[in-house]
């Protein structure tokens, strides 16, 4: 039987790192071992797992040395008590996974889609990370005002309250998604897909979100309601690129032209036409080419980074 784009490979390796305040997470490694080939990490999401990445780590374990890991309260990764939920826990996380793999002067391209990108950007300005990364990449997300600029809502809903209140109420509501069928497919194909979206491709989304604990979802979805991470985007000293789906209704283009404004050292923005929140998933071949560029311009040997750990050229 020939295995679906959307499942896993076999992990090389995989295990647990304690983050800051005794929560476990849960990594998984593919391709190359440590110091054979350029390395990538992912973060996902809100309400995904590892899972998320199948299609992407099926484009580049053959290249690269990629490292996945489960946010807090997602996938195999622990749940946090009542004060463990927030984006400086976050931060801790993604240092806590980099000290583990990433050894001596070696350095990784970070991928960050939605919550992913949100913890790259709140451990901006960590010392870990700054001298671990060589490039980034902010894949449809957002730094703040995300009840204020989503689009769930069409537009002919025109109040702002109740724009506003619904979509606080998507974040934050620890309801039941109940079990899949034709509605609740349907439904997630309209937020977080794009119009053209196939089934297996909206079958997939949905049993990576359905796995997802409601109360867990409601907890990191009340911090991404307060978000507000304007100061992590100015720590970003490594070239950053963004990337966006122009049929985001989650975190719209304008997150992403904002982000790429505000940048210390953009890489670039990149918007692909109909395509919706779920970008690595949608269009893993266009998403693994932005990663590749920045791998090869900020990685390779003989690149900016290469030089700078000879003493030439800028800092990262």
């Amino acid at each position: 039987m020939t295995a679906s784009v959307f499942d896993l490979p076999a992990a090389r390796r995989t295990r647990r790192v304690r983050s800051a305040d005794g929560t476990w997470i849960h990594v998984e490694e593919y391709g190359p071992e440590a110091g054979a080939a350029p390395a990538v990490v992912l973060i996902h999401g809100w309400t995904c797992s590892t899972l998320f990445w199948a299609p992407l780590v099926r484009e580049l374990a053959g290249e690269y040395r990629v490292v996945a890991y489960d946010q807090r309260g997602h996938g195999g990764s622990g749940t946090p008590g009542p004060g463990g939920y927030g984006t400086g826990a976050l931060a801790d996380d993604l240092c806590a996974v980099l000290e583990a793999v990433v050894r001596g002067d070696e350095k990784v391209v970070l991928v960050g889609h939605s919550m992913g990108g949100m913890t790259a950007m709140a451990a901006g300005g960590r010392a870990v990370v700054r001298t671990r990364t060589a490039a980034v990449l902010l894949a449809s997300t957002g730094s703040g005002r995300l009840l204020t600029e989503a689009m769930v809502l069409p537009p002919r809903v025109r109040s702002r309250r109740v724009r506003d209140a619904f979509h606080r109420f998507l974040l934050v509501s620890s309801a039941p998604l109940g079990p899949q069928s034709a509605v609740t497919r349907a439904a997630l194909k309209y937020g977080v897909l794009g119009a053209a979206s196939g089934k297996e491709l909206v079958a997939a989304t949905a049993r990576i979100v359905h796995a997802c604990g409601r109360r867990q979802r409601a907890a990191w979805g009340r911090v991404l309601a307060g978000l507000d991470l304007d100061a992590g985007v100015a720590a970003l000293r490594a070239p950053t690129a963004v990337l966006v789906g122009a049929a985001d209704k989650l975190t719209p283009p304008v997150h992403a032209r904002g982000l790429a404004a505000r940048l210390p050292r953009c890489a670039g923005l990149t918007e692909l036409p109909g395509l919706g929140h779920m970008t690595p998933l949608e269009d893993p071949v266009a998403v693994a080419g932005v990663i590749r560029t920045l791998v090869e311009e900020h990685l390779r040997p003989g690149t900016e980074v290469a030089r700078e750990a000879q003493g030439e050229g800028e800092p990262v």
